[in-house]
């Protein structure tokens, strides 16, 4: 994976913008294997192994299912904008993107290792995971950008097509992990697969806490 994962980063050979056909079994172990292997990592605060499994799971599956939800509709939006016949060089934007995020993140691992074992509260660990994730989302829109550059330079459209992209899927993935959550889990709480209440909004829980934290009630 590391081989594959040094050529996926650079954009080079067979994860090149311009490769064909697109290396679905090479994204999709990358996918898989860095995404568990942080969810183990994040899970394992506390010390809980239970959770440490159950979080090992949730990471790959957040990825996954995300991505699969919001092809259709940016299928959609590609057919409105008239770009139909580059769907498949974006749909290889996009899992290489996947693929980064994911190993991006188990490059963070140790980071987060480390952080764990100074003894961290449950919240500081909530902040240290937001700013892995945040890290990687990073290096996967960087990926996303080296596709698309030569099609907006084809067709200046694909920028729309690219903020598509990118609207649908962060609407999508905020929604999801509030669904998969816990990820951590509280060492106040027993480990449990999901919260009670894991079917709420979850943009009506941030404007919840973003009020409370701004003094609003």
């Amino acid at each position: 994976m590391l081989h594959h994962g040094d050529g996926l980063l650079r954009g080079e050979g067979i994860f090149a913008s311009d490769s064909r056909p697109i290396p679905w079994k090479h994204l999709t172990v990358a996918v898989l294997l860095a995404g568990a292997t942080y969810g183990l990592v994040m899970g394992s605060f506390d010390g809980r192994l239970l959770q440490a499994v159950l979080s090992g799971l949730k990471v790959p599956i957040l990825v996954a299912i995300s991505t699969i939800v919001c092809l259709p509709n940016f299928f959609v939006a590609f057919n409105l904008l008239g770009l139909r016949e580059d769907f498949g060089a974006a749909v290889c934007g996009i899992a290489s993107a996947q693929a980064t995020f994911a190993l991006t993140l188990v490059s963070l691992a140790p980071l987060t290792a480390f952080s764990y074992l100074s003894e961290i509260n449950y919240n500081t660990a909530k902040v240290v995971n937001l700013t892995m994730f945040a890290t990687a989302c990073v290096g996967a829109q960087i990926t996303l950008g080296r596709h698309f550059r030569p099609l907006i330079r084809k067709d200046p459209r694909h920028r729309r097509g690219l903020v598509a992209w990118f609207g649908l899927y962060t609407f999508v993935a905020v929604q999801l992990a509030w669904v998969l959550r816990p990820f951590i889990g509280s060492p106040d709480i027993e480990t449990r697969l999901f919260r009670e209440s894991a079917w709420g909004n979850a943009y009506v829980e941030l404007y919840v806490t973003i009020a409370r934290l701004l003094g609003g009630g």
